[in-house]
């Protein structure tokens, strides 16, 4: 046989046992280095604070002037023009372009809350319960002003899509903590209580690994049916027989690799050892059978809606447990342009408990410390109001220019607010956190210099925080 006949047919083969993989095997892409009990990944530049990472993102944008940005003068604003020394000229949507900008001050009341008097909205009575170990940054601002694009920049560090996604980057800097599950796991909630309007897709770059090895991207469990998808044996197929089918392809696949030295066959190999693995480790991970009623009740009635915020946060805390590096949930439904009074009451619904809950759970364990948790959107909303403008109605456009997220565990200082914006939480006037500095802090809590973790692709050394330079927020330090 000719070589050039040879090397067509491999190629053939290969692309056969390639797309043969898909499903439960492509969706794990080999977290683990044949043969080892863990991937080690790079040597942290410095003791770290955390070992995992919970991102609690409110897609959406939340609105911070009603959630955690008090201003209890606004009111006296109420219905008045948006004073052109605040807006400066900003640039603003295409939706309120050219329109003139009225101030609707929030309806909700605050009130302080915790050891240091923190004010907190009445719409989260929960979170102000654990408010001490909160640390509220109230002046995150980022680039971008449409949704795709700022949500693309806060999970990957740039507007453009293509680049690694945070948990990428952690699990290709500091590898695996566990062999039988992915380092980087991801739960969309499949519903959610604030209206079905301006909802935005959810793309998997927002946790793929982009020019990173393929093996770090993120693993999304599905809400209904296999929690991944192929999970489950097809009938007649016991898992001894599964075992045995396994245990030929890869010896295929080993024949393979030594005709071809190709290294991704090894990581064909790898991912289908993992996907074997998950079969037995994903049914007990989502098994909540014997979780306590008393766990149960802390998150929330709807901790029993498989799909819901609160049960993800709960499989979230299990995945803690079961030594997964970071965990990301994702809930839509917070795009409140129209009707917000009413929409927000919803969101809040949703995660005020569960998130309050995951806190708390997390420390009656012994796992706050160790695990960092953060929270927050794209970027926020404008002071001025949008569509039917009342008292008790009014919606709010995008702000990139500020916006609240919090952080709490993980070697973070509790009990406290950072950062200042003007009296219309409009601009920041005291400590800026750009979304790359955000995102800098959490590298740096897991030991990690975010100048130093860089990765070469198209001829620059790509890193999570781009190359204009990002700083740690040292200021929420514990």
């Amino acid at each position: 046989m000719s070589p050039t006949v040879q090397w067509q047919q491999l190629q053939t083969r290969r692309r056969f046992l390639k797309w043969s993989a898909m499903g439960l095997g492509s969706s794990v892409l080999g977290h683990l280095i044949h043969g080892q009990e863990t991937s080690r990944g790079l040597p942290t530049h410095h003791t770290p604070r955390a070992k995992r990472v919970i991102f609690l993102f409110m897609a959406g944008a939340p609105s911070q002037l009603d959630l955690f940005d008090y201003k209890p003068d606004l009111h006296k604003q109420f219905n008045q023009p948006l004073p052109p020394s605040v807006s400066n000229g900003q640039r603003v949507t295409a939706m309120t372009r050219g329109k003139e900008q009225i101030v609707a001050p929030s309806m909700f009341q605050f009130t302080p809350k915790g050891k240091n008097g923190i004010f907190m909205c009445e719409l989260l009575p929960h979170l102000s319960e654990v408010v001490d170990d909160l640390c509220i940054i109230k002046s995150t601002h980022t680039d971008a002003i449409n949704h795709d694009p700022a949500k693309t920049m806060f999970c990957t560090g740039s507007q453009i899509p293509g680049k690694a996604s945070l948990g990428s980057w952690l699990s290709y800097g500091l590898g695996s903590l566990n062999r039988n599950l992915p380092d980087f796991m991801v739960l969309n909630s499949a519903f959610w209580t604030g209206g079905t309007g301006n909802v935005q897709a959810l793309y998997s770059r927002l946790w793929g690994s982009g020019f990173l090895p393929s093996k770090h991207q993120g693993v999304s469990l599905q809400p209904e049916g296999d929690p991944v998808l192929f999970l489950s044996n097809p009938q007649g197929v016991s898992r001894e027989v599964r075992g045995q089918m396994l245990d030929l392809v890869t010896a295929l696949n080993q024949e393979h690799l030594k005709e071809l030295g190709d290294p991704e066959i090894q990581t064909t190999i790898a991912q289908q050892e993992m996907a074997f693995r998950m079969q037995a480790s994903v049914p007990e991970l989502t098994d909540m059978s014997q979780e306590p009623e008393h766990v149960l009740t802390m998150y929330g009635p709807e901790v029993h809606k498989t799909g819901s915020f609160a049960r993800n946060c709960l499989l979230a805390r299990r995945m803690i447990e079961r030594d997964v590096r970071f965990v990301q949930l994702f809930h839509r439904g917070w795009d409140h342009h129209v009707g917000l009074p009413k929409k927000i009451r919803g969101q809040a619904y949703d995660v005020d408990q569960p998130a309050s809950a995951l806190i708390k759970d997390l420390k009656l364990r012994g796992l706050l410390d160790e695990t960092l948790v953060v929270f927050g959107g794209e970027f926020g909303r404008t002071t001025f109001g949008q569509g039917k403008i009342e008292r008790d109605q009014y919606g709010r456009d995008h702000h990139p220019r500020c916006f609240t997220t919090w952080m709490a565990g993980g070697g973070i200082r509790g009990g406290m607010t950072y950062g200042q914006t003007d009296d219309f939480s409009y601009n920041i006037v005291q400590d800026p956190v750009h979304v790359n500095d955000f995102n800098a802090t959490i590298l740096h809590q897991l030991g990690i210099d975010h100048q130093r973790l860089s990765f070469p692709f198209q001829g620059l050394d790509q890193r999570l925080t781009g190359v204009e330079g990002a700083k740690v927020v040292k200021g929420i330090l514990s």
